[in-house]
């Protein structure tokens, strides 16, 4: 029989020990570095892209909808307000007149007491003074520290007016942050991107003809390199279909996977944002609409050579694509995108990810914006994921398998980080 594996520390737990298995799996979650695959985070050097603070936390989207259903205030009047009133409005509104139990104003709890900030004086002023005092690089080591994160993925858009010029005046990067090349406006409105590449000196025309897809290559090329991309991304609507007849569908087959093929970047798709539904709320007007899996089946099946990362943004596409990843490993399942980081779905996604796809998955991303949610995101995030590795490993423990506390950090370096980066490099 074989000797069941025993940890450096020689901790190992079998049946009956599922209490000191829950607290050592927390223990390791905790304490293993992240790598956050999606955020729109920047590093210091692109400036006021770097958004941190707790205004910035307060006047986050997420925050702006909740606060505009919960007050009568015309939508006008609102985006007229300064940045620090719309923040004075939300934090009265739906801190104080309210209790604040959404996750995302729980998150800002979160943060602020992560920051050893007391959340139970109430004081904005004080937290407005601490942020004020924090020097953007230094303060960006002090929360990944906080959140134990390893690095962060970026989302670099070419195409933004305010992001290009520091990429083209040769930003050297920085070892917190990397990148990865986000194509939204080349696929889904290449009526206004071919006259911007143009400009750029791309030899593009409308009609996608032989020598504007190789200009196109040309370009993402470009951009991969300069970058030093980890992956392309882009996020498509309910009804992305492929294939079909249209510019996004050339372009995809054309121009994006053949440079993805070969530069060995993964192609990440985040499908079902329903942009606009409420123009009103401007950047918190998006919605969500359930889509088919079927493009990614196609996708996955036709090109096998292609790496393909996909997170989906209704509840309801989670079983199918779970199972669509079952069947192809060049499949790769990552997060739980904007409406369904809320922890009973996390949870719910987590469980169903863990049971059809075992440990080949990365739980979650922070798609944070504001550089301060992450504390809150990872925070909320680590407790869910200890807390269904810790039944799944009960579960193994009832079947008389044995579990070493060394198989826990293995498992969760990969969940983390692991996943992720082979996924990358292979």
């Amino acid at each position: 029989m074989a000797k069941p594996p025993e940890s450096a520390r020689g901790a190992a737990y079998r049946a009956g020990q599922e209490s000191a298995l829950r607290d050592a799996v927390a223990q390791v979650v905790a304490h293993t570095p992240v790598t956050d695959l999606h955020t729109h985070l920047f590093a210091p050097a692109f400036g006021e892209l770097l958004l941190w603070g707790v205004d910035e936390l307060l006047t986050y989207h997420y925050l702006t909808a909740e606060v505009l259903r919960a007050t009568s205030m015309p939508y006008d009047a609102f985006w007229r307000m300064s940045k620090r009133e719309q923040a004075d409005l939300t934090w009265r509104e739906l801190f104080i007149e309210r209790s604040p139990y959404s996750e995302a104003c729980r998150g800002v709890l979160t943060a602020l007491h992560a920051m050893g900030l007391d959340t139970a004086t109430r004081n904005l002023d004080d937290y407005r003074a601490y942020f004020a005092a924090q020097k953007p690089s230094e303060y960006v080591d002090k929360v990944f520290k906080a959140a134990n994160l390893e690095c962060a993925v970026m989302t670099n858009d070419p195409f933004d007016a305010g992001e290009r010029p520091v990429w083209e005046s040769g930003y050297a990067g920085d070892p917190r942050f990397h990148a990865a090349l986000r194509i939204d406006p080349l696929l889904n409105d290449w009526a206004n991107a071919c006259p911007k590449l143009k400009a750029s000196g791309y030899d593009v025309e409308l009609g996608l003809g032989a020598k504007a897809r190789a200009e196109v290559r040309r370009f993402l090329t470009d951009w991969l390199t300069r970058m030093k991309a980890l992956y392309m991304a882009v996020s498509l609507p309910p009804d992305f279909a492929f294939p079909e007849e249209s510019a996004r569908a050339t372009l995809i087959a054309e121009c994006v996977l053949p440079v993805a093929r070969e530069h060995g970047a993964p192609f990440a798709m985040m499908i079902g944002v329903t942009r606009q539904i409420n123009p009103a709320l401007k950047l918190a007007g998006d919605g969500v609409g359930y889509s088919s899996v079927r493009p990614v089946h196609h996708l996955c099946a036709a090109y096998p050579d292609n790496k393909f990362m996909v997170t989906m943004l209704s509840r309801e596409n989670q079983h199918e694509l779970c199972v669509a990843a079952r069947k192809f490993r060049n499949l790769f399942l990552f997060g739980c995108w904007w409406f369904l980081n809320n922890p009973s779905l996390i949870e719910e996604m987590t469980r169903m990810r863990f049971e059809l796809l075992g440990p080949s998955v990365v739980p979650q991303h922070s798609d944070a914006r504001v550089l301060d949610q992450v504390l809150y995101k990872w925070e909320h995030s680590r407790k869910i994921i200890t807390k269904v590795l810790a039944e799944k490993y009960a579960d193994l423990l009832a079947a008389g398998w044995v579990i070493a506390e060394s198989e826990i950090e293995r498992d969760a370096q990969k969940l983390l980080s692991g996943n992720f980066w082979d996924f990358v490099k292979a």
